[in-house]
């Protein structure tokens, strides 16, 4: 490690760097940077290894700098760098959504890739409404969330999310979406696993939005299986049993986040081996790549599918 101790950066040459959510005025008076990953460790630009206890951005599930990761990405930009995914293709593509499918959890059976978790969110909000549309019911416009909820950062996203200072400053979000209570409860915050108490109360926050507004009026529900941005909220029991109750009652798509909870997280490949509740879209990004290349993907039902492409 020697020969990489000493790298600086002055703060002329940090100037032209806007950092997301990051305080930008501090950070550049003492810049905090990493210069090499391997494994579950970093090392920063004064030589020192640190223990990446949150795997990049919950992104690098199978270690820094894996070769066999580095190696692929070399030799298929050598052999081919881009093709656009409009009316083409390339055969790696498909090989991907098939092994992907192949781990998701049933009646998940198609998969549409884009560029990022956030992508990954928004692209499931249109395809939410473009569902409805084609089976009629364009009047369904309305999407359920909840607090502490972290969506992504683009309008649709941010539209979702339940962290106030991620809204702040948004007045042009996108208007129809309500908000059911966190799962978070002070009297479970030591609870093994789920906790036990208060989980399909806590999930008729969907009834009390239904009865409100109409369920044939909402067109999905965002549920993260287990909320990762203000905690660790493992829902409680029962809870995400009667969220997939009531969506199913009503007609509403329940739409899992699993950005951050897939690939491993829970133990089972996704939330649903875990916790034994599957959604009718789920988004996925961070861990797909190990973070080695910027992606996302949705995940959707085949009648999903087939109901918007047979309408065209």
């Amino acid at each position: 490690m020697s020969a990489m101790q000493g790298i600086e950066l002055v703060r002329e040459e940090l100037e032209s760097h806007w950092l997301p959510f990051t305080d930008n005025k501090s950070f550049k008076d003492d810049p905090r940077l990493f210069i090499k990953g391997e494994g579950v460790y970093l090392w920063n630009q004064h030589g020192d290894r640190l223990l990446d206890g949150c795997s990049g951005l919950f992104t690098t599930a199978a270690g820094h700098c894996r070769p066999e990761i580095t190696e692929a990405v070399a030799e298929q930009l050598q052999q081919l760098d881009y093709t656009p995914s409009f009316l083409r293709s390339h055969p790696r593509s498909f090989e991907l959504a098939n092994k992907l499918t192949a781990i998701l959890p049933e009646p998940i059976k198609k998969v549409f890739f884009c560029n990022s978790g956030s992508e990954s969110v928004d692209t499931a909000i249109k395809m939410s409404l473009q569902y409805h549309a084609c089976r009629g019911e364009g009047h369904r416009n309305i999407f359920v969330s909840r607090h502490r909820a972290y969506h992504g950062v683009n309008i649709g996203g941010t539209s979702l999310s339940g962290l106030v200072k991620n809204r702040q400053g948004f007045n042009g979000v996108m208007p129809g979406v309500v908000h059911m209570r966190a799962t978070w409860d002070p009297d479970q915050t030591f609870s093994r696993g789920q906790p036990l108490d208060r989980g399909p109360e806590l999930a008729d926050d969907l009834l009390t939005a239904i009865q409100t507004y109409g369920g044939s009026n909402i067109a999905a529900c965002f549920i993260e299986p287990i909320a990762g941005s203000t905690g660790c909220l493992v829902p409680p029991v029962g809870y995400l049993e009667r969220i997939r109750e009531l969506c199913d009652e009503h007609g509403i798509l329940l739409v899992l986040d699993e950005v951050i909870t897939g690939f491993g997280r829970t133990g089972g490949a996704f939330s649903a081996d875990t916790l034994g509740i599957t959604g009718d879209i789920m988004t996925m990004a961070k861990a797909l790549t190990n973070g080695a290349q910027p992606m996302g993907a949705v995940g959707v039902k085949e009648e999903i599918y087939q109901t918007i492409v047979d309408a065209y």
